[in-house]
């Protein structure tokens, strides 16, 4: 029996670049038992799947420390308060370590420039002690950022791998540790010195500009992470429930499914479930993006996480823990915002090789300007230019902080985007097909037309609604409801038979009914009279969808059943029209019928009496031709085209089978989401692009110019300082840029 995978997201303190995360990564997927392990350095998440009989989360945790980070156990809200204290305490130290680099580099400064700057006697003393005093004013600027140190030169001598801080010791150790040799030389009279040789201001703004660009880093990461955290904190820590007779306020995490639970105005509701007494106005914009209060009243389920702004009523508790809605929306913001997209496929290439083409290229430099004629201290300042200005931080952060807020975008406008691919695939899309009933109309057919042929309209309705008893058809339950309505007795049904897509028939007493359409009636050979005919076809192309009753093989009836348009159905349809999408109807319902829906609703183009088996049919033949197909479906039988289509949009009040099949889940049952969706994706990956753009292009230029190659021809030199204030910004611009995707609008 082949064993099920185990799934276990653990949070990662201590990466500081994308190789970090890389190298995680690999560490990982060398142990036994990992089938999957992807790092998000923006999340600062680690997503693994596993054999839970070769490895275990525990194990798997040990695995990422022995690399040299630290992981935060425990999960749900107890994660999200230990990761948000990790963060503090990290955003407090980096705070702190700058502004300790900085004054001191500020006093480096003035004692460097002491000629300039300082009254006569102070400058005569600064002068001839000005390699102690700037060793002893560096030397504390160095201790501020002694993780570079430790982190970049340990994973070098440990594992042979390399990553930024491995770059940034090397080049700031380098100004540093030439500017001591010199000053040591001085001390013990081996040779004379100067001010103007040292870099010990150099190695000191370095750090400072190092320290500064990664406290605005982390404070842009944990912006980018806002919506998970917001969604986290959604759920109470207690609840109120009704037990032996009275009322218990008890954690959330001890409520169970058959609690009732109490709710007043203002509080959270803590698990789903049911009213069965009272009533209330519900909030519940941040599950489902929706502003405008829900009426909540017996027989209404509720979402945990959402607020009563109005009135008391209590509910049964019917799903808990994990199973709630919420807890699944987390879950599924939680996989996309750690998932990676197919375009971020070339930065990581690019960044596993990264740290090594860069130190080359930097000794490469060094050698060229020894070589060319140039004096050491030139060299030297090019060889940390090239290693402080490389960054590849920027590469990594590109594509994951662009996801992370597209999806939480999404998941607070009700839009869950399960996986980065999905969000990278639907940008592609240029084709939409909707499925009918369910999706694009309520769902809640009735009957408008009964036509009987010399017959009673209620003797039409007893045959039809008798035999439609034991069906699960919406048509079904239109029938049904038409005969309660008009107090029609039903007769026993016997030998029933549903025939898919075509209709149902079977035994009442000694008659046999058939109940369907054309298919049905050409399928049995049976032949309708011209004038019911007429009637048939006139009814369909009103859109109505016609049922043929016929008893012991004679037609004897025609019965119509209309089904209206979701609210914001047709403005969806025009919207996705005008972005350029073809927008194609998919229905088992007659041509004539499907026609006239499709007009109404201004389609492209129809598929009609598709049977629930050929629906992913129809995709693949597009899919075929070239086409990028999104399936917008909610039922059961969309399953299979939900699964086959490039992107699969579910809506949240459909099925859990096709929720499961969706790549994309509409939390709320409002069509204009699918243009956002799409809308969302295109948006995102402009983001991407342009953050992957500017990362390249960063490195492309400024590693070059760092190297010299415009100082033969216009003497340009970059300075280390200016390199290390370039690298310092260059991952910041990057997550401020997908930071201002938070001001995303939709478009309909």
């Amino acid at each position: 029996m082949p064993v099920k995978d185990d799934r276990i997201i653990i949070n990662v303190v201590g990466m500081h670049c994308s190789v970090c995360a890389l190298n995680i990564e690999n560490a990982l997927k060398r142990s036994p038992g990992v089938k999957e392990a992807r790092v998000n350095f923006a999340a600062e998440q680690a997503f693994i799947r596993f054999d839970p009989e070769k490895t275990s989360a525990d194990i798997l945790r040990q695995i990422i420390e022995k690399a040299g980070y630290k992981t935060i156990s425990g999960s749900g809200a107890q994660s999200l308060e230990q990761e948000n204290k990790a963060r503090r305490k990290e955003l407090e130290n980096l705070k702190s370590r700058f502004i300790i680099a900085f004054i001191f580099s500020l006093a480096l400064m003035y004692v460097s420039m002491a000629e300039g700057m300082a009254p006569p006697a102070a400058a005569a003393f600064i002068r001839g002690n000005q390699a102690l005093l700037q060793f002893l004013l560096a030397t504390p600027v160095i201790i501020c950022g002694y993780s570079f140190f430790t982190r970049g030169l340990a994973v070098l001598i440990k594992r042979g791998a390399a990553n930024m801080d491995t770059l940034v010791s090397l080049g700031v150790g380098s100004a540093y540790l030439y500017s001591l040799i010199l000053s040591l030389g001085m001390w013990t009279k081996a040779m004379p010195g100067g001010g103007h040789m040292f870099y010990y201001e150099t190695a000191a703004f370095l750090i400072t500009f190092i320290i500064f660009g990664k406290y605005l880093e982390a404070k842009a990461k944990s912006r980018a992470s806002e919506a998970i955290k917001k969604l986290i904190r959604l759920r109470p820590d207690t609840a109120l429930v009704y037990r032996d007779g009275m009322e218990k306020d008890i954690p959330a995490d001890e409520v169970i499914i058959g609690d009732i639970v109490v709710i007043k105005p203002g509080q959270r509701i803590p698990v789903d479930g049911i009213v069965i007494e009272g009533y209330s106005g519900v909030d519940e914009s941040m599950v489902t993006g929706e502003s405008i209060p829900v009426e909540k009243t017996p027989g209404r389920e509720v979402i945990a996480g959402t607020i009563a702004r109005s009135g008391s009523f209590k509910f049964e508790a019917i799903k808990i823990g994990e199973n709630t809605m919420l807890a699944r929306i987390i879950e599924l913001v939680r996989q996309a915002q750690g998932s990676k997209a197919p375009i971020q496929g070339l930065a990581d290439k690019v960044t596993a090789y990264f740290v090594p083409a860069v130190f080359i290229i930097a000794v490469i430099a060094l050698s060229f300007w020894l070589i060319a004629g140039k004096e050491f201290i030139f060299s030297l300042s090019i060889f940390i230019s090239v290693l402080i200005i490389a960054c590849p931080c920027a590469l990594g952060l590109a594509t994951p902080t662009a996801i992370m807020v597209g999806t939480g975008i999404g998941a607070e406008k009700g839009i869950l985007i399960k996986n980065a691919a999905s969000l990278q695939l639907a940008y592609q899309v240029d084709t939409v097909i909707f499925d009918k009933t369910g999706t694009l109309t309520k769902g809640q057919p009735r009957v408008t037309d009964v036509l009987g042929y010399g017959r009673a309209e209620e003797e039409i309705l007893q045959l039809a609604g008798s035999v439609e008893k034991n069906s699960e058809h919406p048509l079904a339950e239109a029938v049904l409801e038409s005969c309660r309505q008009r107090n029609i007795d039903l007769i026993p049904a016997g030998d029933f038979i549903s025939i898919a897509g075509k209709g149902v028939l079977a035994r009442l007493g000694a008659d046999h009914v058939l109940l369907g359409n054309w298919h049905l009636m050409e399928k049995k050979n049976i032949d309708i009279p011209l004038k019911m005919r007429n009637d048939a076809e006139r009814l369909q192309a009103e859109g109505k969808t016609v049922m043929f009753v016929v008893k012991n093989n004679k037609p004897v009836g025609v019965i119509a059943v209309g089904d209206t348009l979701k609210e914001h159905a047709v403005p969806a349809i025009s919207a996705l029209k005008r972005s350029g999408k073809k927008v194609i109807m998919l229905t088992g319902d007659n041509r004539r019928t499907a026609q006239a829906i499709a007009g109404n609703l201004g389609a492209d183009e129809v598929f009609a009496e598709v049977l629930p088996e050929d629906k992913a049919g129809k995709i693949k033949d597009l899919q075929s031709k070239g086409r990028k197909v999104a399936m917008v479906g909610d039922g059961i039988n969309d399953a299979p085209a939900l699964a086959q289509a490039d992107v699969g949009i579910a809506l949240g009040t459909g099925t859990d089978i096709a929720i499961e099949s969706a790549d994309i889940v509409l939390v709320k049952d409002d069509l204009r989401d699918v243009v956002m969706a799409l809308d969302l994706s295109r948006y995102a990956m402009r983001k991407i692009k342009q953050n992957l753009f500017w990362a390249f292009f960063y490195n492309l230029i400024g590693i070059p110019i760092a190297a010299g190659i415009l100082y033969p021809f216009n003497g340009f030199l970059l300075n280390p300082m200016i390199a290390g204030m370039a690298m310092a910004f260059s991952s910041v611009s990057v997550v401020s840029n997908s930071l201002l995707m938070k001001n995303y609008r939709r478009p309909v």
